[in-house]
């Protein structure tokens, strides 16, 4: 076996580590300082790149805490190890989005936050030889804590204040007041109550507070909009919820006229507007109303009396008196004949006969109560795009729609819309070209959140990704071939250039040495000639060979005399 020789250890390639140390030991103190510094930043641009990148998305916690509730919160999330950050001047407490739920829910099996208002858990703090005052004041803050909380509980609430009015008791009928409430609704953000929400929290707090009526009920929010006032007029007269039952009564005609239409025009190619005019008044009409006397045999009966008077035909006659009592005497008329039997009852003669018959009245009595937001006229007007099509050459191009299209676009509007002539309604349909600006309703995705969202998160890589090359190609990579001994791309293209540069001046100065020994060469051949025997024709001799040689190397190296020439106009 061959043993290793010290001259092929020290022939022997260098590793890496090895130069990086040899170089490192030949650098001077204050670049060995700068190279520690440099590296040192560079570590700590990258760790603090990747600890921004991967920085959790911090959400509110609670917001609007008294200073107990925060201090006691921040306690419980430094005790339960939750990274927290305090935001819009400490009034709200930021955790990690992931964090921000099993926090509350941690935070209220603890009673946190306990909130500003409290409740009837109050009076269980009541000390004895409290004055009626005082209770009272309790029972009231009490009462208001837990109307509180009760309001909070809606979801698009996040925070509410209460104050009630209790006027006292008196026996005067007459000074009796009833109670009122004032609320101040904080709702979050995008959230607002509508108009059975606001109705819902009056009667709640209405049906809380004992003869309170719902009428002395106030609601405002943080914007000091007044949220109870949808059912009084405004200053012009008109009622706010009769303008939003209109505004409602308008938009279902339109959306019917466009779920009716959009099918043939297609997205975007038609507008419509609707007017209604709604009669709100309310009438109650009473009517009584009779026929003229009809037919007995069409007429009712109501009631029917017959009186009637019987009698023998021997009655009592003569002049009153003392002789109409005193028997008859002997007749003196002549004897008649009676063809009854002996011992028949006379006949029976009706003496006096009377009816009364009652029919019932034919009376009609209607009462009427004519409903309220009644349609009375609607009036529509339709604009339809030009309608798509293709030309000969396959182009895009937008026509008109013809009599019949339009024909039938107005004939589906009219039974959209109900149209009623005795009712005085109007429709209009128009077929024009829509502009571009108006063609679509795209919303601009720059403004959607999600976008924009995304865009800020793309943004920062590109940052920091930015900032990690430039610190490897520029910083780094330099500072490690220096190190190494590695020349850079520059260093080589350097060198490169140099070497071509020099390359190029060995070349000149050999092409110019071979010049320069091809002159001598020729001077001294012509001397040579000059001298030889033969007087005159020999010289003339060898001046035409010289012409003849000079002409042969013009055309096999022209560069060479070239350079020849060059020189003797130089020297000349």
């Amino acid at each position: 076996m061959d043993s290793t020789t010290i001259d092929d250890l020290e022939s022997a390639p260098e590793t890496p580590l090895a130069a990086m140390k040899r170089s490192y030991n030949q650098l001077t103190p204050n670049r060995k300082i700068m190279l520690m510094v440099g590296i040192a930043a560079f570590v700590a641009i990258i760790i603090g790149s990747v600890i921004w990148s991967k920085e959790p998305e911090y959400r509110p916690l609670f917001s609007n805490l008294s200073d107990r509730d925060g201090g006691a919160v921040i306690e419980q999330l430094q005790k339960l190890n939750v990274p927290y950050k305090m935001a819009e001047g400490g009034g709200a407490i930021l955790v990690p989005a992931e964090s921000v739920y099993e926090a509350r829910l941690k935070l209220a099996s603890q009673g946190l936050p306990k909130g500003g208002a409290v409740g009837f858990d109050l009076m269980d703090n009541m000390k004895i030889g409290v004055t009626q005052f005082q209770e009272n004041v309790a029972y009231q803050r009490a009462l208001e804590g837990e109307i509180t909380h009760t309001v909070e509980a809606i979801s698009a609430v996040q925070s509410a204040r209460v104050h009630l009015a209790m006027p006292k008791d008196t026996v005067f009928v007459r000074e009796q007041t009833k109670p009122s409430a004032s609320i101040l609704v904080n709702l979050y953000p995008g959230r607002e109550l509508d108009k059975l929400q606001i109705d819902g929290i009056v009667h709640l707090v209405a049906s809380s507070v004992p003869d309170m009526p719902p009428s002395n009920v106030t609601i405002i929010d943080q914007n000091s909009n007044l949220l109870t006032a949808d059912d009084k007029k405004n200053k012009f007269g008109l009622d706010s919820a009769e303008m939003e039952y209109l505004h409602g009564i308008e938009q279902t005609y339109v959306q019917r006229i466009e779920n009716i239409l959009q099918p043939i025009t297609g997205d975007h190619n038609m507008r419509a507007q609707v007017a209604a005019e709604l009669d709100f008044s309310e009438v109650e009409q009473t009517a009584e109303s009779y026929r003229p006397n009809p037919t007995p045999d069409e007429a009712a009966v109501r009631s029917q009396q017959t009186s009637e008077t019987l009698g023998d035909g021997a009655g009592a006659a003569g002049v009153p008196g003392a002789l109409s009592n005193q028997p008859p005497g002997a007749a003196t008329a002549p004897i008649t004949v009676n063809n009854n039997k002996p011992g028949a009852t006379p006949p029976i003669i009706p003496i006096h006969k009377e009816a009364t018959t009652n029919y019932e009245l034919d009376k009609t009595v209607s009462h009427v109560k004519k409903q309220v937001g009644t349609i009375k006229r609607l009036s529509v007007a339709v604009v339809v795009n030009n309608k798509m099509a293709k030309d000969k050459k396959g182009n895009t191009i937008y026509r008109p729609l013809t009599k019949e299209e339009l024909t039938e676009v107005y004939n589906l509007t009219k039974e959209a819309m109900g149209f009623n002539a005795l009712r005085g309604d109007t429709l209009n349909v128009v077929n024009a070209a829509f502009s571009s600006d108006t063609s679509a309703d795209d919303v601009v995705f720059w403004k959607d959140p999600a976008m924009q969202e995304m865009a800020k998160d793309i943004v920062k890589y590109l940052l920091i990704a930015g900032l990690v090359l430039y610190l490897l190609l520029a910083v780094i990579k330099p500072a490690v071939y220096k190190m190494l001994g590695i020349p850079t791309e520059a260093e080589v293209l350097a060198a490169a250039l140099e070497t071509e540069r020099l390359a190029e001046e060995e070349r000149m100065a050999e092409e110019a040495r071979v010049a320069e020994e091809e002159r001598l060469s020729m001077e001294a051949l012509a001397e040579e000639r000059s001298e030889m025997p033969g007087g005159r024709a020999a010289r003339v001799l060898g001046y035409e060979e010289e012409l003849e040689l000079f002409k042969q190397m013009v055309k096999d190296d022209p560069k060479i005399v070239a350079t020849v020439i060059k020189d003797w106009v130089n020297k000349a």
